[in-house]
């Protein structure tokens, strides 16, 4: 297995890149933890809805450190800020909106990814979280789902995988993922590299990827400012 420690994204840098891809006027719900970095990064002159499962739409991003209100927090209970027009609502209501298909897409964090677009990215161990949570309604509900992750662990074992050995959260769900070294789509083929880090090769990818990558058209470049 290659070191890929110092060419490598950060978490920032995956962020600022997925939320490049952000659709003007659409409705998003951003996963706990990782993904939540997403809203700071929204592009200027678009018009994004964040949606949080705890009953919150059109928050905007984390207040600067020392103004937080904590009555206002999204589902990480972290601190958000509101908008003009911001909504709030009973859980059951948000809850609604994502299983009625309201959602045009939802960004999460993983722990496995496989190339058929199955996802793992709950646990009940060390440090993990009560149940699934309100992931698996996300992974049905949301029109669209995106991973941001490293692309490999911090053991350095492949997160993209052929199959997953974890507890899945979705099935076949999963369409594009952002990682740290490259962009993928998953697609009736499998993984397809769509850029990746001008310092590795596809041959040293294809390393730290616990399954096929393929090729549709030249690869681009993965082009992130330091953020």
């Amino acid at each position: 297995m290659i070191d890929v420690a110092g060419i490598k994204l950060s978490n920032a840098q995956i962020a600022w890149r997925a939320a490049q891809d952000l659709q003007d006027g659409s409705y998003v719900n951003l996963g706990i933890g990782f993904p939540e970095l997403v809203a700071q990064f929204q592009p200027a002159g678009r018009h994004i809805t964040y949606h949080t499962e705890n009953g919150v739409l059109g928050f905007g991003k984390a207040p600067p450190e020392g103004e937080e209100d904590w009555d206002l927090i999204n589902a990480g209970k972290k601190p958000i800020t509101l908008k003009p027009g911001t909504a709030f609502f009973h859980h059951a209501d948000s809850f609604a909106m994502i299983r009625g298909g309201h959602l045009d897409l939802a960004i999460l964090g993983t722990y496995q990814v496989a190339e058929n677009g199955d996802i793992a990215n709950w646990s009940t161990g060390r440090g993990g979280v009560p149940a699934v949570g309100g992931a698996m309604d996300l992974v049905h509900g949301a029109k669209a789902i995106v991973v941001i992750t490293d692309h490999i662990t911090k053991k350095g074992e492949p997160k993209l995988v052929k199959r997953c050995s974890l507890p899945l959260t979705g099935v076949g769900c999963v369409t594009r993922v952002y990682t740290s070294l490259a962009v993928l789509d998953i697609t009736p083929r499998g993984f397809v590299v769509r850029e990746k880090l001008l310092a590795l090769s596809l041959e040293d990818l294809q390393l730290v990827t616990g399954a096929e990558l393929h090729l549709d058209g030249a690869i681009a470049p993965l082009v992130c400012p330091e953020v």
